[in-house]
């Protein structure tokens, strides 16, 4: 599991310098068994160099994290504790100890090192890691998984394809429209499955979308587009007439971890930018909408239903709303995130209860 956190930090993105002396060549050596997950081989390479410079704050960091692979805590904690005393400035330091701390249950500890981290620098690890100790359970795309298995939707939408792989988790028996306006499928859509590569907006003005359903309205909807609210609200209301009130409506992003990864304008690797906005004007001007948030990693996932394809309330208002809470500062959410984003247990019973208490089918 430790392998999967940190093996970014080792993976070669490019051909390595030249060693430009022996300790290097006994870094760019234990380096590479590392990535290898030859950890003892590692520790042992290192051997050497620590004992004629003990204070080569990339040894220790290397050495610590074999350690941290071979769950040696204690060794791990030594190595990285004393690296970063040598380099605080290092968030790869930082974050390593961060994960030490973790693995020891000191979620506090783990905190404040990785918010050193990327006070230092925009470390996606770290914000990773924090959005992993904010929220918990299955992350968003297997909850997205048996929302599929569970609902068996007939018809399905969603905006925002980009590589294909949540399109794919629609079953063979789902009519599947995805749009976005630059696709990068890994793989052809499958047969039941329909790529437009246009905005959403322009999909639901030029299409007539319930005819390319087969004539059936939306059961399931995925919106995981721009991350900015005002877009996804179109996305909503776009779909909202396509549907019945029990069809299901899913937004992605709408849990952010904190104003700097939740701005408008991308400023961080980590990022679900405004969409959290929604939730908060859904439930101010839709209260007959239900609308919860699961409280999947990495960034939460909205669900709505009890929908009203007759309902004009929010495209009326639309350049209102948009300016009314174009307004809203994050700090609004500081200590009442989960109560004003209605964010819930992510565990598939409660998920189910909250999806078997839609209408019925009419």
């Amino acid at each position: 599991m430790l392998s999967n956190l940190i093996r970014a930090l080792f993976a070669p993105k490019s051909p390595a310098a030249p060693a430009e002396s022996p300790a290097d060549a006994d870094v760019l050596a234990a380096k590479d068994l590392l990535n290898k997950n030859s950890f003892q081989l590692a520790i042992d390479a290192l051997g050497p160099l620590l004992r004629e410079q003990p204070n080569h704050a990339e040894a220790l960091f290397i050495r610590g994290t074999a350690h941290l692979e071979l769950q040696r805590h204690e060794e791990a904690m030594t190595d990285l504790g004393r690296a970063v005393a040598l380099s605080p400035g290092e968030p790869r330091y930082l974050y390593n100890l961060a994960i030490t701390h973790w693995a020891l249950g000191d979620s506090e500890q783990t905190v404040a090192l990785c918010k050193q981290a990327v006070r230092i620098s925009d470390f996606g690890p770290a914000h990773l890691l924090l959005a992993n100790i904010d929220l918990y359970g299955e992350d968003y795309f297997k909850v997205l998984a048996r929302m599929h298995s569970y609902l068996r939707p007939r018809t399905y939408i969603e905006i925002g394809v980009f590589r294909g792989a949540s399109l794919r988790l629609a079953g063979p028996d789902t009519l599947a429209l995805g749009i976005d306006p630059e696709p990068l499928l890994k793989q052809p859509a499958g047969p039941n499955q329909f790529v437009f590569s246009e905005t959403s907006d322009d999909f639901f003005a030029n299409h007539d979308v319930i005819g390319k359903l087969g004539g059936q309205e939306v059961d399931l909807a995925f919106i995981d587009g721009m991350h900015r609210f005002e877009y996804a609200l179109c996305d909503f209301i776009n779909i909202e007439r396509l549907s019945r009130p029990d069809s299901v409506i899913l937004i992605h992003d709408c849990f952010p971890l904190d104003a700097q990864t939740a701005k408008r304008d991308r400023c961080t690797t980590f990022w679900s930018g405004d969409i959290w906005r929604l939730i908060l004007l859904l439930r101010k001007y839709r209260p007959d909408l239900a609308v919860h948030t699961i409280s999947t990693p990495p960034t939460g996932l909205g669900m709505i239903f009890n929908l009203d394809p007759a309902s004009r309330i929010l495209s009326d208002k639309l350049d209102a709303i948009v300016a009314e809470y174009l307004a809203v500062d994050y700090s609004v959410l500081d200590g009442r995130k989960r109560e004003l984003l209605n964010a819930g247990p992510n565990d598939w019973d409660s998920i189910t209860a909250l999806l078997d208490s839609r209408p019925a089918r009419s």
